[in-house]
């Protein structure tokens, strides 16, 4: 997992990495994390396509994951598997 390649969709406006949230009754978000950047620019033309022009795709190795995790206070990572679905494994990370 550390050598690993992933990549994640962030906001061009103000710089926050788009999360999931499986309970919107909650406050716990998760990191959303692509396996190719292909998928991440396909999930944003597939649901946000008005808006794909506002984010860009970023890609982080598996060591830097756990940073980007509790710098931003995500409660662990939302794996996309099926990006057109979108079908997600959801992880918590301590």
């Amino acid at each position: 997992m550390y050598s690993q390649i992933y990549y994640l969709l962030r906001s061009r406006a103000d710089g926050q990495y788009v999360s999931a949230r499986p309970n919107p009754d909650s406050v716990q978000s998760f990191l959303l994390l692509f396996s190719e950047d292909f998928e991440a620019l396909s999930y944003l033309n597939k649901h946000a396509s008005d808006m794909a022009d506002r984010f860009s795709v970023e890609s982080i190795s598996g060591s830097q994951l756990k940073g980007i995790l509790q710098r931003w206070g995500f409660t662990g990572i939302a794996m996309v598997k099926d990006s057109t679905g979108p079908v997600m494994e959801f992880m918590e990370v301590s």
